[in-house]
């Protein structure tokens, strides 16, 4: 079975949008998202509903937990929870429903679910080999999949070696049959790895491969929508810059 991954969408439609339909056209069969549907964009509703239609597996990140008030905004940048604030007063009941029936972390047959990690599903930024090892030694799974950090990566341990890792772009592919890892899709709604265009994983669980890809979305329409809700100016900002 092929499956999209998906992270860090950040109520960015027009980004989710493109990833969903590039997903289809790339031929996975379901989709699975790490968490934080909404944070930093405009359109928390519509990206929910999205997730509703569209995800057979949905974690809640620390922004969707931000907004259900399960864990509180003192802990967020103060974009993050004016951003966290603004959505508390926008998103629809039914939507509140679904973020606050999610978890932070799942199983799905060999493949561990994660928003951040491991070893804190909620807030550990894994960026790091020494990082990935500490993960790696607590996950049940040979295979985890992670976001949180907005950032493409993958981390493999062969066994009796150590922890490596490298940040992934456009159009790798690796086979991932042997060994531990650790996979991050990056960030659907707000990359950080200088690429702004939308980033997803495609993962072969057939075939135990994983591919990643990066999708051109509207930004301006993005970012102009940020600004119609009054949020900071710089979240509209830093998405031309993949920041």
């Amino acid at each position: 079975m092929q499956v999209a991954i998906l992270s860090d969408i950040h109520g960015n439609r027009h980004a989710f949008e493109a990833v969903l339909a590039d997903a289809e056209a790339a031929g996975a069969e379901e989709m699975w998202c790490l968490g934080d549907l909404v944070g930093y964009g405009a359109e928390p509703n519509a990206c929910v509903e999205l997730a509703r239609r569209h995800a057979a597996i949905c974690l809640a990140g620390n922004h969707d937990l931000g907004v259900t008030g399960e864990i509180g905004l003192d802990e967020f940048s103060t974009g993050a929870a004016l951003a966290a604030r603004w959505t508390q007063e926008t998103i629809t009941t039914a939507n509140l429903e679904f973020l606050s029936a999610l978890r932070t972390s799942g199983e799905e047959g060999a493949v561990g679910l994660y928003h951040a990690s491991p070893r804190d599903p909620v807030w550990e930024y894994v960026l790091s080999a020494l990082l990935a090892e500490l993960c790696l030694d607590v996950q049940p799974q040979r295979v985890a999949l992670i976001g949180h950090s907005h950032v493409a990566l993958s981390f493999v341990r062969p066994e009796g070696d150590v922890a490596t890792g490298e940040p992934r772009r456009n159009g790798d592919h690796l086979d991932i049959g042997s060994g531990e890892w650790l996979l991050n899709p990056g960030s659907v709604g707000q990359p950080r790895d200088g690429d702004p265009r939308a980033a997803w994983l495609l993962l072969d669980l057939d075939r135990w491969q994983a591919s990643w890809r990066r999708v051109e979305y509207d930004i301006a329409g993005a970012a102009a929508a940020i600004r119609a809700a009054r949020l900071p100016d710089s979240l509209a900002e830093r998405l031309g810059y993949g920041q």
